[in-house]
């Protein structure tokens, strides 16, 4: 979790949105300035009932801020050796069932499908914080909600036009973990919540003790057996002397929970989805940092990188999975993603120069009329990216599944369990500061992978089939007039709405 360089809102603190005068946009730099990472040894705030408003009207929404807003697709291919021009920005490759197969039978039998889309992606700002109350521990998040409408665009065969056919539907909810407190019991607070009797005639039949709402242990003081034992307050007890019992109090004192534990969370942001095929996502993540001389940075200055040639053959990234076969790459032989597919990839295969079937199991995705986007998707950030001048940018990532810690994860509808179970999401997410023509524009760029599971190898192996989806987006203002005119049309004018239900992962007509 990162914390704010400042002091919190009830002691002087900060705005809500930091803008510089005059800008409508929130500038990264400034945005960025004054956050750290929260250790134990940070000194935690106590929660005042009376600050309860102040708290919840300044509320940190972190890098979210810079989010509010609508998003849409803004396409450009900045890379020279892609000589089919791009219909849009966005693009999916998607792996499915191949029809008549069930699970656990046919291995390797699955339907590949690759297109471009253009989104609109809205993020709302939700006024006041939300707030999480666990007792001695209080957790103050910065919500913002999205929706999320994605159209696939396709040429029509025989004519000039394009068709534009909904695939996608999403809402739901980031959250900016923003501040923590210590919520320390008080005599008022004890004596509201207070749901025991005043007398207990149980302590004073079983360990003499007569007072008023036991806030503190007894301790037997008496060895084991002997008669008439007596118990005394864990006060009471003097320096060195030994106990033989202890009976847990039944009421709290004022301060009670002041002592800890502290909650610190292992990240900063997490983000809920509802995806209308029946699968609920919950991905916890954090800002990616560089470390310069020592110095942790959260704000990178330049532009993210991304790899070129055989070094872009990163099956983290691939819509070829490791267990898929790997296309027959081996570490002597890497495929280059920025130089044209392997002569094989147009062959017919067969026994004799495709041992193993390796080849033949992903030949149609390196065969792809979008490759090599339909190989590894991003690099169309990377090519979006080439003729652009990035002055800075801030790297979000998160995930369903961390190798340690603190976990999300997905509920899925017995259908999905039973037949394509999704298992994982990654999201990395870059917010960037173009410069164009002398002024400041905000870029948005994501890569997100689902993992489905279906269907296993020849030896009983588990087979995992990514779902990839990436995009560039900007400001509806920021994008040229002619992609505006088509964004407006699909998106914002009710003609272009079809009514079609969302077919995401894949649908074509």
């Amino acid at each position: 979790m990162l914390k704010r360089k400042k002091e919190s809102p009830e002691l002087g603190g900060e705005q809500l949105f930091r803008k510089m005068p005059g800008q409508n946009e929130v500038n990264l730099a400034q945005l960025m300035d004054g956050y750290s990472k929260l250790l134990i040894d940070d000194p935690v705030r106590p929660f005042r009932e009376e600050n309860l408003q102040a708290i919840e009207n300044n509320v940190d929404y972190g890098v979210l801020a810079a989010l509010d807003g609508t998003w849409v697709s803004y396409n450009v291919n900045y890379n020279k050796n892609i000589t089919q021009p791009s219909l849009a920005s966005g693009i999916h490759t998607t792996i499915m069932p191949s029809p008549g197969t069930n699970p656990g039978t046919i291995p390797g039998k699955f339907a590949f499908d690759s297109e471009e889309y253009i989104e609109k992606l809205t993020f709302s700002i939700v006024p006041g914080g939300v707030r999480n109350r666990g007792g001695a521990s209080e957790l103050f998040c910065g919500a913002v909600k999205y929706e999320q409408s994605i159209k696939s665009v396709n040429t029509v065969k025989g004519q000039e036009t394009l068709k534009y056919t909904p695939i996608h539907e999403e809402n739901g909810m980031y959250l900016w973990l923003s501040d923590v407190y210590n919520h320390a019991a008080t005599k008022e607070s004890i004596e509201r919540d207070r749901g025991i009797h005043a007398v207990s005639t149980e302590d004073a039949e079983k360990y003499g003790y007569t007072g008023e709402y036991r806030d503190e242990p007894l301790v037997r003081i008496t060895p084991d057996g002997e008669e008439n034992p007596k118990y005394i307050l864990l006060s009471q007890l003097q320096p060195g002397q030994e106990y033989y019992e202890i009976i847990p109090a039944q009421e709290i004192k004022p301060g009670a929970g002041v002592d800890g534990p502290y909650f610190i969370p292992d990240y900063s942001i997490s983000r809920s989805g509802v995806i209308p095929h029946g699968s609920t996502i919950t991905l916890l993540g954090d800002i990616v940092p560089q470390n310069i001389a020592d110095k942790t940075y959260y704000l990178i200055n330049g532009s993210p990188k991304f790899p070129y040639g055989k070094e872009a053959w990163d099956t983290n990234h691939l819509s070829i999975s490791r267990t898929m076969g790997n296309a027959g790459v081996t570490p002597d032989n890497i495929i280059d993603l920025d130089q044209p597919a392997p002569a094989w990839v147009h062959e017919t295969l067969d026994d004799k120069n495709d041992q193993g079937s390796n080849k033949i199991y992903t030949q149609r995705i390196l065969a792809d009329d979008l490759y090599p986007y339909s190989v590894r998707p991003d690099l169309r950030l990377r090519d979006t990216l080439r003729g652009q001048e990035v002055s800075n940018y801030v790297h979000v990532r998160m995930s369903s599944k961390m190798k340690t810690g603190a976990q999300g994860g997905i509920l899925n509808v017995p259908f999905v369990n039973r037949f394509v179970p999704t298992v994982e999401v990654d999201m990395n997410m870059w917010i960037e500061t173009v410069i164009e023509n002398g002024k400041e524009i905000l870029q948005l760029q994501y890569e997100q992978i689902v993992f489905f599971e279906f269907d296993f190898g020849n030896d009983g192996g588990t087979t995992s089939w990514p779902h990839i989806q990436v995009n560039t987006l900007r400001k509806l203002e920021d994008i040229p007039e002619d992609q505006r005119k088509v964004i407006e049309e699909q998106f914002f004018n009710s003609a272009g709405n079809t009514g079609t239900a969302s077919a995401c992962p894949y649908h074509k007509g």
